[in-house]
């Protein structure tokens, strides 16, 4: 776990994003629990509490909708793509050779192994459980927070990350696999990442069609907290305000009638 998010106070950023985005769902902090280390008690553990297997996003899902806690280890993912993305098993041949890829997402195995090759994971055994929970009712440091939102939601958080720096964000899409964008592309560029939902996350996860997510790593939730209250400060505001000073243009028998009236008077 990053030593940053220690010093956080989830509570609070709760609050901000509330105020500041007021996001449909829960934000949610990811925690990444070292192997060999439980999950905090009152945490969901879905092979053991829920009786099934599920997906990595299906977890934070319940998480930022039910407001549970969840903790997903190796045994409790039915999703490979999730496993190896959080470091719960290692890539073999099989998937290196783009053979999960091939006829669904890609035309060729070779166009598949270049996709896989090209997603991020976690360090394999690092980690034993990837535990999520709304930020109001975190226990444990989070190493990152998750945001989902409409669009213009998205683009307020984008404009408080830049705040300080300016510039502009890098984030990268491959229409599947966002739990690999989400967890390991943030933690390894330490940045902030725009996420597209995947096609799992959308089938699982029931993420919907208007819902765009923003990942913050814990090292710069402080800069982008600041960032929204200052952008806010100089008019960048979520609802954004709609422009309605101005006089209409009306039917001509409509302008007909006006004119008769401003005769008259």
């Amino acid at each position: 776990m990053d030593a940053t998010s220690n010093a956080l106070d989830l509570k609070q950023i709760d609050q901000e994003i509330s105020t500041y985005v007021r996001p449909a769902t829960f934000p949610v902090a990811f925690s990444l629990v070292p192997a060999g280390v439980a999950p905090p008690e009152r945490a969901r553990i879905p092979s053991r509490d829920l009786g099934h297997r599920i997906t990595l996003c299906q977890g934070w899902n319940m998480s930022r909708r039910y407001g549970w806690v969840i903790a997903c280890g190796r045994e409790d993912m039915a999703c490979p793509i999730g496993a190896l993305s959080a470091g719960f098993e290692k890539p073999n041949a099989y998937y290196l050779e783009g053979n999960l890829s091939e006829g669904m997402y890609t035309a060729t195995k070779e166009a598949g192994a270049r996709s896989e090759t090209e997603l991020d994971r976690l360090p394999h055994g690092k980690f034993g459980y990837v535990v999520t929970a709304p930020l109001g009712r975190a226990t444990l440091p989070a190493d990152l927070i998750l945001i989902y939102g409409n669009p213009a939601q998205v683009m307020r958080l984008v404009v408080a990350a830049l705040w300080k720096r300016g510039g502009k964000l890098t984030s990268s899409f491959e229409g599947r696999a966002d739990c690999a964008d989400i967890v390991a592309t943030t933690l390894q560029t330490g940045e902030c990442q725009v996420i597209l939902p995947c096609n799992g996350d959308r089938i699982f996860g029931l993420t919907q069609d208007d819902e765009m997510a923003f990942s913050i790593p814990a090292s710069r939730v402080a800069e982008v907290m600041e960032g929204l209250r200052e952008s806010h400060k100089g008019g960048i505001r979520y609802p954004i305000p709609s422009y309605t000073q101005f006089e209409p243009t009306m039917p001509a028998k409509y302008r007909d009638l006006r004119k008769m009236f401003d005769d008259e008077s």
